[in-house]
C-alpha cells in the first residue's frame, strides 16, 4: 500500500539516516514494532513503583521476561554518558542533559540533534522517522501519549520543526499532513486541568490540537490529508469520551482515528492538585474517570493499526513521569509509573494472544532520567532507595528538578530484539552494557520489512 510518506518525503526532502535494508531479505523482520517510552524514567523510579507496587525488586513483565540494557541519552554536542565520571563524581549526571525533544528524535529517526530540535538535525533538515519508513513499506502508524498530543515526545516520532515549542504548527503537521493512522493525547481546548468543561466564555487554548480552523475540522470530521497516495483526503475519525476509547479496543474500527482526552493537560498527574496533602499516597486524591488509562489507549490504538497485513509502527508514551518527577512529587511519578507499566502488561498480553514474538518487536525505555532520584542520604555517596513494604512510599531522595545524563533502562523483546547486542557501545559498573538512543530508531530500520 503507497503511504502519504512518499509525496511527503519529495516535498521535504527527507535527510535519510544511512540505515539499508537488507536485500537478500536475511535476518530478523519485524512486521509489527512497538516503542514504549517512559518519560523521565530511570533505574531508580522503575524500583520505586517496584517497592511500592509488590515490595520487590524485578516485579515487572520487563524486568522478568525481556533483556535489559542501559541506555544513553545525551543528545548532539552533549557530553556522553562516562561511567567513570558518573560513577566518580555525584553531580556529573547532573550537567548538560537531553531535553525530550532531541532524545524522541533521536530514537525515532537514528540520528543526533540539538535540545529543541523535533525531527530535524542541527541544520533543521527534516528527518526520515521510523513511522515514515513503516508507511513506505504499507504498514500503518500511530503516536499515544498520556500527555499533551503534540508534546515533544509524539511529535519527536512524527512531525518535523526546529523549536518543540511551535506546537499549532507541529499539531498541525501530525493531523493535516502526516500518513498517521492514530493519533491520541490530551490538550483538548475545551476542559481544564480536572476534566471539567470549561464555562463557555472561558479563554480556550487550540494550539495544542492545530488551531482553532483545525479543531473544528477534527470535530466535523473534515480534518486530514491523504496518508494511503490515492489522491483522496482520508479523514480522521474523532473520539473523545472514555467509552469510545475502550470501545476502539474490540471489533470493527475506522481506518484512522484521532482521540482527544476531555483534560486540558494529562490524564492523571495534574488533576486536583489543590487536595495535595503532606500524606498524600498514589490514588489518595480519586482519579479522573472520563480518562481512559494508557493501557485503554494502546489497545484501542493496536486494534486499529492491526488490521492493516503489512503490520504497523506504534509508538506509547507514558509521558507524565517526567511531570511529577520535575516536581520531585513522589506519589505522584509512583502512579504514573504504575499507569506505564500496566500499558507494557496490556502490550505483551495483546502480542502473546493475537500476535506472536516472532513477528512483534517491543522496545521499552524511557527518553531520559528526570529528578535524580536516589535513595536517603545519597551525595557525595549513592545511597539505595529503601523498601518499606508493599503499599507503602518507598524511602527516596531527589536531587535535581530536571534532567540528568544518567543512563536509563532499556528492555527489548520479540523480533529481531537480538540486534541490540551489536549495537553496545560501553560497559557500566552498576548497570552492565548500554546501547546510544539512536539504537532505539536504528533496530526498527533494519528489522522492518
Amino acid at each position: 500500500m503507497l503511504r502519504f510518506f512518499l509525496s511527503f518525503c519529495l516535498a521535504v526532502g527527507f535527510v535519510g539516516a544511512g540505515f539499508a535494508q537488507d536485500a537478500s531479505g536475511d535476518g530478523p523482520v519485524a512486521k509489527n514494532v512497538i516503542v514504549m517510552v517512559a518519560d523521565g524514567w530511570g533505574f531508580n523510579h522503575v524500583l520505586a513503583a517496584d517497592y511500592y507496587e509488590h515490595g520487590e525488586a524485578g516485579a515487572q513483565v520487563y524486568e522478568k521476561e525481556f533483556t535489559g540494557y542501559g541506555l544513553d541519552t545525551h543528545s548532539l554536542k552533549v557530553q556522553p554518558y562516562d561511567p567513570e565520571k558518573a560513577w566518580a563524581d555525584f553531580g556529573w549526571v547532573a550537567e548538560q542533559a537531553t531535553d525530550s525533544a532531541a532524545a524522541a528524535t533521536a530514537m525515532s529517526t537514528g540520528v543526533k540533534t540539538l535540545n529543541g530540535a523535533i525531527g530535524v538535525n542541527e541544520n533543521s533538515e527534516p528527518l526520515e522517522h521510523a513511522v515514515d519508513r513503516a508507511e513506505k513499506l504499507g504498514k500503518s502508524t500511530g503516536v499515544i501519549t498520556s500527555v499533551l498530543l503534540s508534546h515533544a515526545t509524539p511529535a519527536g516520532f512524527s512531525a518535523h520543526d526546529r523549536s518543540r515549542g511551535n506546537y499549532e504548527v507541529i499539531s498541525k503537521e501530525m493531523i493535516e499532513e502526516s500518513g498517521l493512522e492514530v493519533i491520541m493525547g490530551c490538550g483538548h481546548p475545551d476542559y481544564d486541568k480536572n476534566g471539567e468543561a470549561l464555562p463557555a466564555d472561558a479563554e480556550k487554548s487550540y494550539k495544542y490540537v492545530g488551531g482553532e480552523d483545525t479543531w473544528k475540522r477534527i470535530i466535523a470530521g473534515e480534518a486530514g490529508g491523504d496518508c494511503d497516495g490515492d489522491g483522496e483526503a482520508d479523514a480522521w475519525s474523532f473520539i473523545q469520551s472514555r467509552d469510545a476509547f475502550q470501545a476502539l479496543a474490540d471489533g470493527e474500527t475506522p481506518k484512522r482515528v484521532i482521540g482527544v482526552v476531555p483534560v486540558q493537560t494529562s490524564l492523571q498527574v495534574e488533576r486536583y492538585m489543590d487536595k495535595l496533602t503532606a500524606d498524600d499516597a498514589p490514588g489518595k486524591v480519586p482519579y479522573l474517570e472520563t480518562s481512559p488509562t494508557l493501557a485503554e489507549m494502546a489497545l484501542g490504538a493496536i486494534n486499529v493499526l492491526d488490521n492493516d497485513p503489512d503490520g504497523f509502527y506504534l509508538m506509547i508514551e507514558g509521558g507524565a513521569v517526567d511531570w511529577a518527577s520535575h516536581e520531585n512529587y513522589t506519589p505522584r511519578m509512583i502512579e504514573e509509573m504504575i499507569s506505564y507499566n500496566d500499558a507494557v502488561e496490556a502490550v505483551v498480553s495483546w502480542v502473546e494472544k493475537n500476535s506472536s514474538w516472532d513477528e512483534t518487536l517491543v522496545i521499552v525505555t524511557g527518553d531520559h532520567e528526570c529528578g535524580y532520584l536516589c535513595g536517603p542520604g545519597s551525595d557525595p555517596e549513592w545511597k539505595p532507595l529503601v523498601n518499606n513494604g508493599k503499599g507503602n512510599m518507598p524511602g527516596v531522595e531527589w536531587h535535581k528538578g530536571g534532567h540528568t545524563n544518567s543512563l536509563l533502562p532499556l528492555y527489548v523483546k520479540g523480533a529481531g530484539a537480538e540486534l541490540f547486542e551489536s549495537h553496545v557501545v560501553g560497559t557500566d559498573p552498576i548497570h552492565g552494557k548500554y546501547v546510544d538512543n539512536t539504537t532505539v530508531a536504528k533496530v526498527p530500520f533494519a528489522v522492518m520489512r
